[in-house]
């Protein structure tokens, strides 16, 4: 053989067996190789609001996805949707614990969210195109106007329209962005044309929220409809004829280029198995019992199969 024949041999010869020893990258993977499953090469950074129920839903994502072997870390107790609503358009944060209804009223104040499937609808619709949405869970968390039973009583209330004739002479607690969100005292004085004596900023639904209720503080204040207080403390939660508070589906929110296969099952497989009796349980372990939020999420999750 000539020279130049036996270096055009070696020359395929060693081709060969580096393709035999590297595999060729068009082949199917072999199971269980890394190649297999891009779960490990996605990284989401889970946020959630400043409240219990969305910090504990935060770990239940976060541990759902750790557990099909996503790579996950958190940023937890951000603030209202007036501060992570940024950071999830800019990418700071990936993934975070909504609600239908209200989120959808923050993106679009004439949303329609009266129904289930129409407040999926405005959400939808209302996205920025960089974010999108999973499957809603049964669970949901609306907002209330909740009164003491002693204030219930002394006005006759048991719906939120019991209030017009009243608001006048009541003090109304909630968050601090209640005073402009189109869902919160600008839609209050729009829908039932309630006008309070004042309004009084706390926090989200939270501790002040209920100690300035007991104490008289406030007469009216915005709870979630899961928070144990209102059972433990007796306390009336008036019904919204109108459907102001819309419906408010617990939803995964998320960057729409990390809504992989694997991402989306491990999320959908969550919101299958949350309704509004499962959630109200979790979220008083945490906020009455005072067990820790990571470990609450940890048990449920072993107990449904999803750790």
């Amino acid at each position: 053989m000539n020279k130049p024949l036996a270096l055009a041999a070696a020359v395929v010869a060693a081709l060969t067996l580096a393709a035999c020893s590297s595999g060729d990258p068009l082949a199917t993977p072999a199971p269980g190789s890394a190649t297999q499953s891009s779960a490990a090469a996605v990284s989401v950074v889970v946020g959630s609001a400043n409240f219990p129920e969305n910090e504990l839903l935060a770990q239940i994502y976060a541990q759902a996805l750790k557990a099909k072997g996503v790579n996950v870390s958190t940023k937890l107790n951000i603030g209202s949707r007036e501060t992570y609503v940024p950071a999830l358009k800019s990418g700071e944060i990936n993934l975070l614990p909504e609600y239908t209804g209200a989120f959808a009223k923050y993106l679009d104040p004439n949303a329609d969210t009266s129904t289930t499937e129409a407040a999926l609808a405005a959400l939808t619709s209302a996205l920025p195109d960089t974010l999108t949405v999973l499957d809603p869970a049964p669970a949901q968390d609306n907002d209330s106007i909740t009164v003491t039973r002693a204030t219930a009583t002394q006005y006759n209330l048991t719906t939120i329209e019991d209030l017009v004739p009243v608001a006048g002479q009541l003090v109304l607690g909630g968050p601090p962005e209640w005073k402009n969100r189109s869902y919160g005292i600008p839609g209050l004085q729009k829908t039932y044309g309630l006008e309070f004596k004042s309004f009084k900023a706390l926090d989200t639904a939270g501790p002040l929220t209920v100690q300035a209720l007991k104490n008289g503080q406030v007469q009216a204040a915005n709870l979630f409809t899961t928070d144990p207080a209102i059972k433990a403390n007796d306390f009336v939660t008036l019904t919204d004829t109108k459907s102001f508070f819309g419906s408010q589906n617990v939803i995964p929110v998320i960057t729409k280029s990390l809504a992989t296969p694997e991402v989306t099952s491990a999320l959908n497989a969550v919101s299958a198995k949350l309704d509004t009796d499962t959630l109200a349980t979790l979220v008083s372990k945490v906020v009455t019992d005072k067990q820790d939020a990571d470990q609450v999420a940890a048990d449920w999750l072993t107990s449904v199969g999803l750790a």
